[in-house]
């Protein structure tokens, strides 16, 4: 299958048996015996799956090999030139090397914040030294899990001797931030960052930039010691049977894969995202591919531990913190208040404005902008959601950090979707969160007093009397949030455990094979994984919004497509569902497929007015 395959791509086994149904194997057998006479040796490839879908897994790492390998020796013999640009420098010793040097200045006691981000990297360290696996890191927000979690990754990895670091972030809009933090500490040629939507081949300017050809090969196979990538990228690959997307799979083998925000894999999907999980971290003598598997968030689901995941049952988990329980306790830097009724629109905003300084945070664009409106002409009112470019965003976020600084503080007053909730480094003395999933509470709760200056911050939970919350899953985890927070006081928000029973509960009322994915596996049936697999469960299209320079910007990419010129690009566009495109083609240009350009208006402050619905914030 795998060589069948290698340039259409995997097919199903029924095809595959059609195909070699009336197969003439007279002139492989002639091949086979020429290729003796000039002693070519053929390796024997042993392997014996103890289930059908690890020998899934193990004919798309074929297929994955195979790929790549005829890539290379094609671009060997035809682009000898190029071929001599692959590699990536530095390698994982000289990565964990410069960490190891600026550990002085990751390290600090000076407040009790910095002592507990002090106790996460050294027992980071201290568990580094352990055998490949599954590990759980374990950290309250704003305990540094992000630079910790490095240190384990490149320290365990050269323990271990295998071959790379794969760091797989959901939230689009932190994942530049992530790689931001690597590069300051590891020099700016430390990461390859691969989440372009859209592949773009080098142009004749790029070939005489080495930097950039290195990346962009690099990006084909992932053949570097340091990848930040989306978690759409790293599963929807993993599920795929396109050699493009399946070409780099090979590489997760003998690797450190670290999932950031674990939490927020989508439960209809965990039972085959699971299973691949651990066949990856499953030691190479008993059929697997000797990786390890970080599973990082402050809200842990605990695999494990739910009777409704048969792929994590029995598994060991080794927590990289044990004293996490501690962590949380020690940071209790917020007070959580419960309204007992639904607030309006208009009585939130009456709320919002009395405060000099207050995040809310609602689970839907048209909440965000219904809240704005009821604001009227209040001041020093500011709007996120992902319906604004990457570069409009980023410019709101540095106003409201700046208004933010307890050198100079002054009012600010940030709507916002979800898309601040992890990652997004902001310190609010208040925090209003409409009800929604424990963790995104939780995550909220992150931007309060998250530098532990004040006493204790507040944050609010409330009700919206108007609006309406996202369907599927998420509605199902405000529900069974609704539930807890009735059973329990609100102050057991600080307690990890009681995540540990949100997700239990959501995994009993949530299909977690919805698409029979497994069943599919099973049959070998690649092309039909491939389609149901879908993070994003809506197709969406990249469009081109007219902020400051972006259309400039967009003429020069489709002068040159480049990576150089797509990069540039990139913070200039939101995404859209594809079936809202077909509706409202009066306001869309489209220059190729799945790229268009906006021709409607776009707010200053509040982004495309035309009615969209939000893609869920394309958290994933």
């Amino acid at each position: 299958m795998p060589i069948m395959g290698h340039h259409a791509g995997l097919a199903d086994r029924g095809n595959a048996a059609t195909k070699l149904h009336d197969f003439d194997a007279e002139p492989l057998k002639r091949m086979r015996a020429a290729l003796k006479t000039l002693r070519v040796t053929f390796p024997s490839i042993k392997f014996s799956a103890s289930s059908a879908t690890q020998r899934e897994l193990f004919i798309r790492m074929m297929f994955s090999t195979l790929v790549d390998a005829d890539y290379l020796d094609t671009e060997k013999h035809f682009d000898p030139e190029q071929a001599t640009l692959r590699g990536w420098v530095p390698l994982l010793e000289a990565l964990w090397q410069e960490l190891e040097a600026k550990q002085n200045l990751i390290l600090n006691d000076s407040t009790l914040v910095d002592r507990i981000r002090k106790e996460v990297y050294e027992a980071c360290l201290d568990a580094a030294v352990g055998e490949t696996g599954i590990y759980r890191l374990t950290v309250p927000t704003g305990g540094g899990k992000t630079r910790s979690g490095l240190a384990f990754a490149l320290k365990h990895a050269l323990t271990n001797e295998l071959g790379r670091v794969i760091v797989a972030i959901p939230y689009t809009s932190i994942i530049d931030q992530t790689a931001q933090v690597y590069r300051e500490l590891l020099g700016a040629d430390a990461v390859l960052e691969h989440h372009s939507a859209v592949e773009i081949a080098a142009d004749d300017s790029d070939r005489q930039d080495e930097r950039f050809i290195r990346h962009k090969l690099a990006t084909e196979n992932w053949d570097a010691p340091l990848i930040v990538t989306t978690t759409v990228q790293l599963f929807e690959s993993l599920f795929g049977n396109r050699p493009s997307k399946v070409r780099k799979l090979h590489r997760l083998t003998k690797a450190v894969i670290v999932l950031d925000e674990v939490q927020t894999l989508p439960p209809e999907l965990l039972r085959p995202t699971l299973d691949v999980l651990r066949i990856l971290a499953t030691p190479v003598e008993q059929g697997g591919y000797g990786s390890t598997v970080v599973l990082c968030t402050a809200t842990q689901p605990a695999y494990e531990d739910s009777r409704w995941l048969e792929s994590f049952q029995g598994v060991a988990v080794s927590e990289i913190v044990p004293q996490y329980s501690e962590h949380f306790s020690k940071l209790k830097r917020v007070n959580y208040v419960r309204c007992p009724e639904p607030l309006s629109w208009a009585v939130l905003a009456e709320e919002v404005g009395k405060l000099s300084q207050v995040l809310v945070v609602l689970n839907t664009r048209k909440d965000t902008l219904a809240l704005v409106a009821a604001m009227g002409d209040a001041p020093d009112v500011f709007h996120l959601s992902t319906l604004l470019c990457g570069a409009h965003r980023k410019v709101i976020l540095a106003e409201v950090k700046r208004r933010l600084d307890p050198r100079n503080p002054q009012p600010v007053r940030l709507i916002s979707t979800q898309v601040v909730e992890a990652g997004v480094d902001l310190d609010f003395p208040v925090v209003y969160r409409a009800v929604g999933p424990l963790d995104r509470i939780v995550q909220a709760a992150g931007r309060c007093n998250r530098e532990n200056k004040l006493d204790k911050g507040k944050v609010v939970i409330f009700e919206p009397a108007e609006g309406k919350a996202p369907g599927g899953p998420y509605k199902v985890g405000i529900e069974k949030a609704r539930f807890l927070l009735n059973e329990n006081p609100v102050e057991r928000l600080h307690d990890p455990d009681l995540y540990r029973e949100y997700f239990s509960r959501l995994f009993a009322d949530v299909d977690l094979d919805k698409k029979r994915i497994q069943s599919y596996r099973e049959e070998l049936n690649y092309p039909e994984v491939s389609n149901r697999y879908r993070l994003i469960e809506k197709d969406t299209v990249s469009v081109v919004v007219p902020y400051k320079d972006a259309l400039v910007r967009f003429s020069a990419w489709e002068a040159a497509p480049s990576y150089r010129t797509w990069s540039a690009l990139q913070p200039y566009i939101v995404n859209l569902y594809r079936y809202e495109v077909l509706q409202k083609r009066d306001w869309l240009d489209q220059r190729s497929e799945g790229l268009y350009v906006w021709t409607g208006s776009y707010d200053g402050e509040l982004g495309l007015m035309e009615g969209f619905n939000d893609p869920a914030d394309l958290v994933v």
